[in-house]
């Protein structure tokens, strides 16, 4: 399943719109190991391959659904009693959990480095365009907009030194789905390590790690992206080999518009530095990184970006790899990578 924001947050949550259909399946052969579980978590699938002989499925399982109350008892605004949602109701002496603080760190690092695009406090503006749970503004003035944006804005917040968090208004809305997924696969995935557990492959609605290799193929777990323009039959664009790595994608290539003109295809996404829905001809991004957390947040923020911004970004950063999907002026496919992307067909 896949999502894709712009802004920040969670397939199912209220950023659901913007993230659409990018699904990332397992390649079939190469992902029958000895273990498998499987089930339903933060609003989407999740599945957890392992190679490990005396390690029962039951009891991995167990864990599992223990780890995933922990995570939204810190993260999910699903939860009322939730920390994030006692937060986003003006709780400032509430005082957070270590889930809480190293996701608000990664946020902090990537609304950072990406100038902004990366904005965990947009959820106001993702409901006044109709990409969220909340009422749609039909028409959105030039000043509703301006008030929104008072309440907008990663440089509204602040990790206290006792770990409190502190907003300059009120009304500033909190919203982890960006990176909730990512970090639960890394949290899954530094439970099996513990578990002396050294092969196998983690995925929450399509956020994944992977470390060693599949046992039937003897070579390093494979994971296939969809083809934007597949018909009925369900075809891949591209096959990804993880080699002890974190990949995420962000997407909405099911969602868009035909421009009557030009007969351009374009999508949606909301620029949190203005406020302002743009089109844009990005239809997915996919991100490589040494931990799930950071593609996830990654993977949202390209998708908003400049494609020439966002490209030098990455080639900044030498841990991260990014691979587009966009659509060009004739409603054609194509592919943009990073320089160290591996892709295989």
């Amino acid at each position: 399943m896949i999502r894709m924001w712009l802004i920040s947050l969670d397939s199912k949550q209220l950023f659901s719109v913007v993230f659409l259909g990018l699904f990332f399946s397992c390649h079939q052969e190469d992902h029958l190991v000895t273990k498998r579980i499987e089930g339903y978590a933060l609003g989407t699938s999740y599945s957890i391959s392992f190679n490990a002989e005396n390690l029962e499925e039951t009891f991995v399982e167990h864990k599992v659904d223990s780890l995933f109350a922990v995570l939204n008892q810190s993260l999910s605004t699903y939860i009322p009693t939730s920390d994030i949602s006692k937060i986003n109701r003006g709780d400032s002496l509430l005082v957070v959990d270590d889930h809480f603080v190293t996701v608000y760190k990664q946020a902090t690092e990537v609304w950072n480095t990406t100038d902004g695009f990366f904005d965990p406090t947009v959820g106001a503006l993702v409901n006044a365009y109709g990409f969220g749970p909340g009422k749609k503004i039909n028409t959105l003035s030039t000043q509703q907009l301006d008030s929104i944006l008072q309440f907008t804005g990663w440089d509204k917040t602040k990790l206290s030194i006792n770990n409190t968090i502190l907003k300059t208004h009120p009304k500033l809305y909190f919203d982890f789905n960006a990176l909730a997924k990512g970090y639960a696969v890394d949290v899954l995935a530094k439970y099996l390590r513990h578990l002396k557990v050294t092969s196998f492959l983690v995925e929450i609605g399509g956020e994944i790690v992977a470390q060693g290799k599949s046992l039937k193929s003897n070579s390093f777990w494979k994971v296939a992206i969809d083809d934007p323009q597949q018909g009925e039959d369900r075809t891949f664009i591209q096959i990804i080999t993880l080699e002890n790595e974190a990949l995420a994608t962000s997407g909405n290539y099911r969602k868009f518009s035909i421009n009557e003109t030009t007969g351009e295809r374009w999508v949606h996404s909301i620029n949190p530095k203005t406020g302002k829905a743009i089109p844009s001809n990005i239809l997915s991004v996919s991100v490589l990184a040494e931990n799930c957390m950071k593609a996830d947040a990654y993977a949202t923020a390209l998708m908003v970006m400049p494609l020439q911004q966002a490209k030098l970004l990455i080639e900044k950063q030498p841990s991260l790899e990014a691979y587009w999907i966009l659509s060009d002026s004739l409603g054609r496919v194509k592919e943009v990578f990073s320089s160290g992307f591996l892709k295989e067909n």
